[in-house]
């Protein structure tokens, strides 16, 4: 009879990672500030954080091991442009001066260069009065915000918009004001997803509204439409592009990593971590177990960097 050999979770998990080459620099932890503290019910365990306690959350971030953080700004106010989100002084803006001031270079800043957070729509772009997004006016908004972010200390500004052009926009507006040092991590391939809405229960100011984006997100049938947007962002001057959802276009993610010579980031987003949440308060699967083998296999299919809510979880693992 064979012997059966018995191992912790632990050493499984610890395994699961070694085998898909999966290490701390690739994790990259989501920050949500706001003018006031408060839980995401749709997303247990997670919080907003108020400006005060930033500094307090960022050192447990790199306390343990990762150096790498995206920044979601959810703004006091909100108009029908977006304003406040190129605001020098505002929510994202001030994260990122507090961040640079308190722990300099050895946390990489990338912010999130978008207006769904900060319009009444709650739309990646601005509305016209026929109720259709205007491509071109909002280009102009995006390379603004990123400008604004750049100029606070952001080392990374990722534009998830999908705006036709966005990353030209962008790349000309930070070369004409000296930022060139800053890179684009564009939003390149953003499916059409319900597995959005969690996040959007915390970010926007009516969470129950309908919004229907798929005019400008990717359609999750159309992988050559991925690809080609893909391509453009590359041609544009993107310094790496991202993938989202994870889970369901892992695929996507291995024929983007085999066709481009360009680091590949896959947010593994809120939905995602929703579901493991929620199977697992049923008690209906193992949290740690399907939580370490998602990362496991987004980084098994290619991923440079994944931006996941389970970052921290992880990193006791590697």
């Amino acid at each position: 009879m064979q012997q059966v050999e018995r191992r912790s979770s632990e050493e499984r998990y610890r395994e699961a990672f070694a085998a898909a080459g999966l290490h701390k620099s690739h994790l990259v932890s989501p920050v949500f500030v706001s003018e006031k503290p408060s839980k995401i019910d749709a997303m247990p365990g997670m919080a907003v954080m108020p400006l005060g306690k930033l500094s307090q959350h960022i050192q447990s971030i790199a306390d343990s091991g990762i150096s790498s953080i995206i920044v979601f700004g959810i703004p006091k106010s909100r108009d029908s442009s977006g304003s406040a989100a190129a605001d020098r002084n505002g929510i994202v803006q001030q994260a990122v001066r507090a961040i640079k001031s308190s722990f300099g270079g050895p946390i990489c800043i990338a912010t999130d260069v978008c207006i769904c957070q900060y319009n009444l729509s709650g739309h990646c772009g601005l509305v016209r009065n026929d109720d259709r997004v205007d491509n071109d006016s909002t280009l102009d908004m995006l390379a603004e915000i990123a400008s604004s972010h750049a100029e606070a200390g952001a080392d990374i500004v990722a534009p998830s918009s999908m705006m036709d052009g966005q990353v030209f926009a962008i790349k000309s507006a930070l070369s004409s004001r000296g930022l060139k040092a800053t890179r684009i991590l564009s939003y390149s391939a953003k499916h059409a997803s319900s597995l959005y809405t969690p996040f959007r229960s915390a970010a926007f100011a009516r969470p129950s509204l309908p919004i229907d984006k798929s005019s400008y997100q990717v359609s999750y049938a159309n992988p050559r439409q991925a690809l080609m947007e893909v391509e453009t962002d590359i041609n544009e001057g993107a310094d790496m592009v991202m993938i989202k959802p994870a889970l369901a276009y892992l695929d996507l993610v291995r024929m983007v990593k085999d066709r481009f010579d360009l680091p590949v980031a896959v947010q593994n987003v809120s939905g995602e971590y929703a579901m493991i949440k929620a199977a697992a308060m049923k008690g209906w699967i193992d949290e740690e177990e399907w939580k370490v083998f998602s990362l496991a296999s987004i980084r098994r299919a290619g991923a440079d960097r994944i931006v996941s809510y389970f970052s921290l979880d992880a990193a006791k693992y590697l």
